[in-house]
């Protein structure tokens, strides 16, 4: 971790979830990706409190959360940018939209702007080959793609963000 101290995570809010779920066997990814939808992220305590509740160690719900591509361990922005590197994606220049949106954000792959708008994230396939190149930001879905277009779509919400943050 980064040495710095992570605030403690809210563990009641999971507890009617753990009442549910903890004792059924093979629940615990269920219960990674309910804890997932409260925290918007994995946090480590969260984690620890899941292994204690469901009679696990913390090394088995790492390897569970870490194993699987849905679940993230780092709070994500405002904004998720799940961009797709499937084969249409990529024949059909993914990669330049790639580059153009981590040079206008900042960010690499796996990152989050400095602001918490938006955290870029390189996806194996939104199954949506007919729109390529796609991306989905928060569920919705971009197709088609150009680097400027995917820019455009970039600062509407930064712009949107910024009425938001005024109202």
């Amino acid at each position: 971790m980064c040495g710095c101290k992570e605030k403690k995570s809210d563990l009641s809010l999971i507890s009617g979830i753990l009442d549910e779920y903890a004792k059924v066997p093979g629940s615990l990814i269920t219960i990674l990706q309910k804890a997932q939808e409260v925290y918007g992220y994995l946090p480590v305590d969260v984690i620890y409190h899941i292994a204690e509740a469901t009679g696990n160690s913390p090394a088995k719900v790492l390897g569970v959360a870490t194993f699987y591509t849905q679940f993230r361990l780092q709070p994500v922005g405002k904004y998720l940018i799940m961009l797709c590197q499937g084969t249409a994606c990529h024949v059909n220049g993914s990669e330049r939209i790639l580059a153009a949106i981590s040079e206008n954000l900042g960010i690499k792959n796996g990152e989050t702007t400095e602001d918490g708008l938006f955290t870029l994230s390189s996806v194996a396939c939104l199954g949506c080959c007919s729109l390529s190149p796609v991306m989905m930001i928060n569920g919705e879905t971009y197709g088609t793609l150009t680097p400027d277009k995917a820019l455009t779509i970039l600062k509407e919400l930064r712009e949107k963000a910024e009425k938001e943050a005024q109202a």
